[in-house]
Formats: C-alpha cells, sequence, structure tokens
C-alpha cells in the first residue's frame, strides 16, 4: 500500500524528518555499532513511516517503534554480531582530540554490546530519542515501570563493565 502525500504533506514530512534524523541515527547507532548499518536503517524507517502513514501527522513513538522493528528485522536475517566499522571516520583539525573521542565512543559502544539486549535497546532509546519515558514504553512494548528499571540496571552495569575495561 502506497499512500498519497500532498505537497503540504511532504513539506511536514520533511521538516518532521529535519527535526528527528540526528536522534534516531544516534538511538540506530548505539544499537548496531555501525555507522553505515545505522545510517541505512534510519532511511529504511523514514520510508516505511512515510509508505504507509504518510497521510497521517507523523509521529515520534511510531518512527521509534518502527526503527526498532526494522533493527530487529535486520538482526534476525543478519544472525550474527555486527562489529564497529572504524574505516569512514570523518577528519577534524585536532587529530589527537579526535582520536581520543573516538576511543571513548567505541568503548561506550562495545560496553552496550555487553548489556542484555532489552536494557542495551532501553538505554539507547533514553540518550538518543528525547522520548519520555512513558513513550518509551509504548515503542519497547513494556510498561512504564519496567523502563525505570530496566534504564537504572542497564547505566549500573555500563558503569561497572567500563570501570573493568570490557569483560
Amino acid at each position: 500500500m502506497v499512500c498519497v502525500i500532498t505537497i503540504g504533506g511532504m513539506d511536514r514530512y520533511r521538516e518532521f524528518y529535519i527535526q528527528h534524523k540526528d536522534q534516531l541515527f544516534g538511538y540506530l547507532m548505539r544499537m548496531t555499532g555501525d555507522y553505515y548499518l545505522a545510517g541505512d536503517l534510519m532511511q529504511e524507517s523514514f520510508m516505511r513511516h512515510m509508505e504507509h502513514y504518510g497521510d497521517q501527522e507523523p509521529r515520534k513513538t511510531l518512527l521509534y517503534t518502527i526503527a526498532r522493528n526494522a533493527f530487529f528485522d535486520h538482526h534476525r536475517k543478519a544472525k550474527r554480531n555486527v562489529q564497529i566499522n572504524d574505516n569512514h571516520q570523518g577528519r577534524s583539525s585536532d587529530g589527537e582530540h579526535t582520536v581520543l573521542v573516538r576511543s571513548e565512543y567505541r568503548e561506550v559502544l562495545a560496553a552496550m554490546k555487553e548489556l542484555e539486549p532489552g536494557e542495551r535497546e532501553v538505554l539507547a532509546l533514553v540518550i538518543s530519542s528525547g522520548l519520555s519515558y512513558r513513550e518509551i514504553a509504548s515503542v519497547a512494548g513494556i510498561s512504564e515501570a519496567n523502563v525505570k528499571v530496566k534504564v537504572h540496571r542497564a547505566r549500573v552495569a555500563l558503569k561497572k563493565i567500563l570501570a573493568q575495561g570490557g569483560k
């Protein structure tokens, strides 16, 4: 099913995309650990949202639900762990600082990969999406109280993993 979108609808959807693309990419980057896969899943999520719900007002929680499902679809198809891809990093004038930031970022991504999948997902949503706990509960299909518990446990576990330098 393809929705017909008016010019006004396209303008509204363009604004929706501009407003949420960076946060959605951050969420998917934390879930996958792969820059290019996160970009592909982000694109796919926006396209699915527009194709199936383009005639409606764009909704952030629906977008994150679609992105979450796209990630799980990919994960089921791949049936392997995604490795962090360092080959395509941008350049910076302050090379040493950039190397340190990237190193810390890779450490955090690697540590997040060691979390339980449900905890990693909820923590990534909290960090990246700007969604409320209630909205995250809706996206993840769990209660708001369970979101709070998972976030707390994930933060404690992440802190422990980082303090130990990984497992």
